[in-house]
């Protein structure tokens, strides 16, 4: 089994993370990965949003955890939060193409030895006027939905074995 595909069968969801951050290095080869992720006629479409300063963190768990309506941090004390935002104005698949790119995103920071985890309710934070706004700042001009959350550090635990796939999960068409 090739190193490519033997990181996609072992990746797992990291929601415990020591104080590390990840080196700058690394971040870089992750969003470039995700940078390379196929997109609707190539349009591109996404952008990600790479996320180390921990009073903007606060600030967006904050907003995703009144959108879960849940009382503890949804980014789970990561240090680094991968946002990823898609223009709509361009692409009739933006929420496919931003997938695409957390897809590879956290193949890449699993590939480097690094924690990650999908968080949801991107959308909604940036829907908020409070994560409008955080977008303003940020220069985010434009027709963009949030899809997702990619949260990267280093982890506490390795990743755990997979569990089984179930039984029905391919069905061969011939």
């Amino acid at each position: 089994m090739n190193q490519t595909i033997q990181d996609i069968i072992t990746r797992r969801s990291c929601r415990k993370f020591t104080d590390q951050m990840p080196s700058q290095e690394d971040l870089e080869l992750i969003c470039e990965a995700g940078s390379y992720a196929a997109t609707g006629h190539n349009t591109q479409c996404p952008i990600i949003l790479a996320v180390t300063n921990k009073e903007l963190i606060a600030r967006m768990s904050k907003l995703n955890a009144q959108v879960w309506k849940v009382d503890f941090d949804p980014f789970y004390g990561a240090p680094v939060v991968l946002v990823v935002l898609a223009d709509r104005s361009v692409s009739h698949t933006p929420v496919e193409d931003g997938s695409l790119v957390i897809g590879n995103m956290l193949l890449a920071a699993h590939s480097l030895g690094l924690g990650s985890c999908w968080i949801n309710r991107a959308r909604e934070v940036f829907e908020m006027p409070e994560g409008k706004q955080i977008l303003a700042e940020l220069g985010v001009e434009g027709d963009y939905v949030g899809v997702g959350n990619c949260i990267v550090g280093c982890p506490v635990y390795p990743p755990r074995p997979p569990k089984p796939r179930k039984e029905d999960y391919i069905r061969w068409v011939k």
